[in-house]
């Protein structure tokens, strides 16, 4: 029987987070729901400058983290622009398929290094539980299948993806999955929330990994907390702590995106091993 191995790639600069944790719990729960032998491996690639070699691995989560996504000329962001392009091509050429997820940070990251639009500094930072709206493809995403339209998400960053260069999207075959808020009457650049960059490489601005007990800690940091009630007023704050735990919101998604990424992966790996043999 297969191995199937999955690398965790940490991208929060030896900063203390609760997203890792998220995702670590996460593949932990599928290792274990497995009948297959699951092997799990973490690589800090921006603090010790860490990144896992591919033909090693067949599923990839990248995290979220802090700071600038824009190249800051360190040693780390040339082998993980290499790493990004080597999983693309991979899949293109073999039959066997590297799947990767790319969270916030490594969704920027992913999108900069693409060129595939505007990715800059927010007016201000955006903490809170979102809602975020499926595009028309979006509907067809199978990773949302048991969402509702929107779905409920957790935002952290303080930038943003907004003016997509569609010429870009179609020359590469990428598709925008979901935006930040669809209000049609008025003229403002919606950000763009999640993007199916191929088959196998999927990304969200947001944070499918959150619960409910990482949001109560994240809301523990004064910067948080303030950005939330800044962009959103204390009503709305103190609506969001109560709502933190609904089952049709941040758990749901938490419940779905993630899990649902895993499975197909596996079943898809498992599958094309049956046929190399």
């Amino acid at each position: 029987m297969k191995d199937i191995r999955i690398a965790l790639i940490d991208m929060n600069n030896n900063h203390v987070n609760q997203g890792f944790r998220n995702i670590k719990e996460i593949s932990e729960a599928f290792q274990q729901s497995s009948e297959e032998n699951v092997i799990i491996e973490t690589f800090d690639v921006r603090f010790k400058n860490e990144m896992p070699n591919i033909e090693d691995f067949d599923i990839f989560i990248s995290s979220g983290g802090p700071g600038n996504p824009h190249r800051e000329g360190l040693e780390w962001e040339d082998r993980y622009a290499a790493f990004l392009d080597s999983v693309l091509e991979h899949n293109q050429y073999n039959e066997d398929k590297k799947y990767l997820f790319l969270i916030c940070h490594s969704f920027q990251l992913a999108s900069i290094h693409w060129k595939l639009g505007n990715i800059c500094k927010r007016r201000s930072y955006s903490f809170g539980v979102m809602p975020v709206h499926k595009t028309e493809d979006g509907e067809q995403e199978f990773l949302f299948k048991n969402l509702q339209d929107p779905f409920y998400a957790v935002d952290s960053r303080a930038y943003q993806f907004i003016e997509p260069d569609m010429t870009r999207f179609d020359e590469l075959g990428m598709k925008i999955m979901a935006i930040e808020k669809s209000r049609p009457h008025i003229d403002l650049e919606r950000a763009v929330m999640a993007v199916r960059f191929s088959d196998e490489i999927f990304g969200t601005q947001f944070h499918p990994e959150a619960d409910p007990k990482g949001m109560i800690e994240n809301l523990k940091d004064e910067k948080n907390k303030t950005a939330m009630i800044e962009n959103f007023g204390m009503e709305k704050y103190l609506e969001t702590v109560d709502r933190i735990d609904d089952e049709d919101k941040i758990i749901l998604t938490r419940s779905q995106i993630l899990p649902r990424f895993l499975q197909s992966a596996k079943k898809n790996i498992l599958k094309g091993s049956e046929v190399l043999v």
